[in-house]
């Protein structure tokens, strides 16, 4: 079984070319960014550490955590969002770690995991990946998406890739079908290492 990340900024499609991949038979999609909001839930031990370093102000009156209010406050100071992948990250690649683990049980052939910090946190756990892909585009490319999609106010969110050996870019130019053609040809290159090994 292969484990690949996808990573990159917003508007790099990294979540319609996963949902592409994840068409094909004996490939799971996960999306990390779910599997982090759960790790927030009420009387866990994430939510409990996300309290005590940003306070109240990020819940909602119901008392889970407020996405756009958390997010207003890591994405105006570089600290805060340090500390936010310090909390997280290691949670969530304990709940990874445990669906890749399953998966390998049931003959899973690929598992896509898309998060766009991939490639951009130090906290991540790159031991689970046998590689990161980096998506690539131009800023031009990115603001048309996201304009597209509605998402104007991610244009200003910038994430820079890390150097790292597990980590490659790819081009996501073009269409779907082209970035789909890309990242399984890094996988099938993956394929020929081990076989060669």
């Amino acid at each position: 079984m292969k484990v690949i990340g996808l990573a990159g900024e917003a508007g790099c499609g990294k979540s319609t070319v996963a949902h592409k991949l994840s068409q094909q038979d004996d490939v799971i999609y996960i999306d990390l960014d779910k599997i982090a909001w759960q790790t927030y839930r009420p009387r866990t031990l994430v939510y409990r550490q996300l309290i005590a370093r940003y306070g109240d102000q990020i819940l909602c009156s119901d008392g889970e955590i407020s996405r756009d209010k958390l997010g207003r406050i890591v994405f105006s100071e570089a600290k805060a969002l340090d500390d936010l992948n310090a909390i997280v990250h290691p949670a969530v690649s304990n709940h990874l770690q445990g669906i890749i683990e399953n998966e390998k049980a049931r003959g899973t052939e690929l598992v896509i995991v898309e998060g766009a910090l991939l490639a951009s946190s130090s906290y991540v756990d790159t031991s689970l990946f046998d590689v990161v892909i980096w998506l690539e585009v131009t800023q031009e490319t990115r603001t048309q998406r996201l304009k597209t999609a509605g998402r104007t106010k991610h244009v200003e969110r910038r994430v820079s890739r890390l150097e790292h050996p597990k980590v490659v870019t790819v081009s996501a130019e073009g269409t779907v079908d082209h970035i789909a053609d890309r990242i399984l040809e890094v996988v099938r290159n993956l394929e020929t290492v081990t076989s060669d090994e």
